[in-house]
């Protein structure tokens, strides 16, 4: 069982803190309920922008002293922005942690986007989008977001645009924060040896003078999807291909189950589905995988894999083939217990990441309100039937609802 304590400030963030003895080392970060989904047409890769800002200068701090301040006591300092969430977080030994804490507290609220900050962050930024555009098997994953979610934000590469990086100024990032950041909506989140006591006392202390912020915001929901195909020329060696379609939101009870059926057809398991047939069977490709990422009001599911540009049609034939036993030959009794004790023990490994856990616990508090302890999720997938599964890949599965996007050797 997960036990862990929370407690909500009366400025509406809440505190979530999981006490293990026996580690040296605090993880703890802000995790907020904002990401690239909540920017405007115009905004699109303000949120990253935003978490590399983050660094640059607080009120009390410049560049090089953020930078500093962990580093020179042998701790982490890193962001992410995803879309949905951006996170502030830090791994120090556990006597730095009230330092980590401040300077976590400090980078959130109280950043000032100096504008020759500003030019410089936005060079480092445009090479980071050369760089990905340079690693197709990483662009056509995030590309793909657009055909399945195409005319809305989700759809948006999470760096933005190079016309909308390269005119981002100090309004927008300040007009972003307003009209996006909610108290109510964010969690600092630790994992550490430290008692709770302590920790809920620097929780006060830092953060009890930041202001009950309550914005109102709807997210536009997702809900016309049309299958397509795409094919584009590149300058590559290899083929690339992803195969997918949207899929079931954070709160469907079918999460779990789906999670598990993606996870025999191309899971991180050597023994996956796809693995064993494409790459082991025939040797077409070194890396296929499947995924199934959810969302507030939807998800996605979809498979990558690389392969020669003539091997492209044999190996989309051998990825169709396996969906199709999915929907039509339930798994037998044997395949289904392996498949549940399999699945099990992944999800036991990842808690065992303290880091990890400190996420889990934020982002989970965000979007459930709760966090479900590893038991009862063992619960849901000893429950799961050959036939539960069968009525899912025949609901998403289906050949005639999914987007291809491949990119080929010019």
């Amino acid at each position: 069982m997960l036990d862990y304590h929370i407690h909500t400030l009366p400025n509406g963030i809440r505190i979530i803190h999981k006490q293990v003895s026996h580690t040296k080392i605090a993880h703890s970060g802000f995790i907020m309920d904002i990401g690239s989904r909540d920017e405007l047409p115009n905004e699109q890769g303000l949120a990253h922008f935003w978490e590399h800002m983050a660094f640059k200068g607080t009120e009390k701090r410049k560049s090089f002293h953020i930078i500093n301040s962990l580093e020179s006591v042998g701790g982490e300092l890193n962001a992410y922005t995803t879309k949905e969430k951006i996170c502030f977080y830090s791994s120090v030994l556990d006597k730095h942690f009230e330092r980590s804490f401040e300077l976590l507290t400090d980078i959130t609220f109280r950043s000032v986007f100096p504008e020759k900050e500003i030019e410089k962050e936005r060079g480092v930024i445009l090479e980071e989008m050369a760089m990905y555009l340079d690693t197709p098997e990483e662009a056509i994953v995030d590309e793909f977001d657009d055909v399945v979610f195409k005319g809305h934000s989700l759809g948006n590469n999470i760096l933005g645009t190079k016309e909308s990086v390269s005119g981002f100024q100090k309004q927008d990032f300040l007009g972003f924060i307003d009209r996006n950041l909610n108290t109510n909506k964010m969690a600092f989140c630790s994992v550490s040896n430290l008692p709770f006591a302590k920790v809920l006392k620097l929780a006060e202390k830092y953060l009890s003078g930041i202001p009950t912020i309550d914005r109102k915001r709807e997210r536009q929901s997702f809900i016309q999807y049309q299958p397509k195909t795409i094919t584009i020329e590149k300058p590559i060696s290899q083929a690339h291909c992803v195969i997918g379609c949207p899929a079931y939101a954070l709160a469907d009870e079918r999460r779990i189950p789906f999670f598990m059926l993606v996870n025999i057809l191309g899971g991180p398991g050597m023994n996956s589905r796809l693995n064993l047939a494409v790459r082991e069977k025939h040797g077409l490709v070194y890396t296929i995988d499947a995924n199934y990422a959810t969302y507030i009001d939807t998800g996605l599911f979809s498979i990558y894999f690389g392969t020669e540009k003539k091997q492209l049609k044999r190996t989309t034939s051998l990825v169709l083939k396996e969906m199709k036993k999915l929907r039509e030959k339930p798994l037998g009794s044997m395949q289904l217990h392996t498949a549940k004790e399999q699945l099990m023990g992944q999800l036991a490994m990842a808690e065992e990441s303290n880091m990890g856990l400190m996420m889990m616990l934020g982002k989970s508090i965000l979007d459930q309100n709760k966090v479900e302890p590893l038991n009862e999720i063992f619960d849901k997938i000893k429950s799961i039937n050959s036939g539960h599964l069968l009525d899912i890949a025949n609901d998403v599965l289906r050949e005639d609802q999914l987007s291809f996007l491949n990119y080929v050797p010019n």
